[in-house]
């Protein structure tokens, strides 16, 4: 297939770059470069049937041309990162809702014939339920979860009145080497490598004792191209292990001495798929195991030696507007 994928310089765009072409597809990877990094695709640049085009999403007129000829679109260009988002809710309109607009637009006047577009699971804001099924109640608690739900709105909404071939993926704590090393205080694994490689403790948040759904990137992207390879279309997926593992389980694998840092509003105490639809639907489960994904991490960790490192102070200073906006009353308050 020819294959253009949005945000393809990214951190999971670049893992699903390279998994199509090793199946033998073409890939145009489309990027900004915003947050995504040409050196994710070094790998790949000299291989046959690989293109790079840096664009915004933003700019329609500027992304049409380069969705002639494509069978299946990857959306996964957007802003992410909660803070950001609350300090700038229009620039993350812009790009996650008017963004996917426009890639929609472009993929139904090109003809595509497949689009699978990255959701988030951060959309259900603080479940009642888990593992939590895809017909959860829909609480976004910022504007990054809101506009990737208006997104997945979007695409389900162009599939039903243009029967447009879509579906999205509602991914669970993604993790994986080519995450991003700069930018805003944010996941887990970024803030606690830059941490161990610089010999300071982990700040852990809470007791620790909070769970997350890791998922490995490259199982993440296997999901993408079984989506694409199917005939689903208006579903959206969950995206996850299959299990949800402790903060303190994580900090036992990467091993280091952990400071305690105070719990942050609007965060779930767990997040944890329920993935039996993309089983049944798709024949999709992760396979890479939380032990297996930390050891690569662990010996790929030179990519965070440039990356901030943050303790309990700056944290603090990087989270304010978080505390300030964010209540615990909240949580189920949409």
């Amino acid at each position: 297939m020819k294959t253009l994928v949005t945000g393809g310089a990214g951190f999971i765009g670049s893992h699903l770059c390279e998994l199509l072409l090793a199946q033998g597809h073409e890939v145009l990877a489309l990027d900004s470069l915003v947050s995504g990094r040409l050196q994710n695709l070094q790998s790949m640049a000299a291989m046959p049937g690989m293109r790079f085009v840096q664009a915004d999403i933003r700019d329609a007129a500027a992304l049409a041309p380069h969705f002639e000829g494509i069978d299946w679109v990857f959306h996964l260009a957007g802003l992410a990162d909660i803070v950001p988002s609350i300090e700038q809710p229009a620039a993350y309109f812009e790009t996650n809702v008017t963004g996917t607009l426009n890639v929609l637009e472009a993929a139904r006047r090109s003809g595509a014939k497949r689009l699978v577009y990255a959701a988030s699971s951060s959309s259900y804001g603080v479940p009642d339920v888990y593992p939590t099924p895809e017909f959860a109640p829909i609480r976004p608690l910022y504007p990054y979860a809101l506009t990737k739900y208006m997104g997945e709105e979007l695409v389900l909404h162009w599939a039903r009145v243009y029967q447009m071939p879509a579906m999205a993926l509602r991914l669970f704590n993604v993790y994986g080497t080519r995450s991003r090393t700069s930018g805003a205080y944010g996941a887990v694994f970024g803030v606690f490598l830059a941490q161990k490689i610089h010999g300071q403790p982990f700040t852990v948040v809470g007791d620790g004792s909070q769970t997350r759904d890791f998922t490995y990137v490259t199982d993440v992207a296997r999901a993408f191209v079984a989506g694409a390879d199917s005939a689903l279309t208006g579903l959206a997926l969950n995206v996850g292990s299959g299990g949800h593992y402790s903060v303190n389980r994580l900090v036992e694998l990467l091993g280091g001495d952990v400071v305690h840092i105070p719990k942050r509003p609007g965060e779930p105490d767990c997040t944890f798929a329920d993935v039996r639809q993309i089983r049944q639907l798709l024949g999709w489960e992760a396979t890479v195991p939380l032990e297996t994904g930390v050891r690569t991490l662990l010996e790929n960790i030179d990519a965070w030696r440039e990356a901030p490192v943050w303790d309990q102070a700056s944290i603090d200073q990087a989270t304010a507007t978080w505390f300030r906006h964010l209540k615990e009353e909240t949580s189920h308050a949409i």
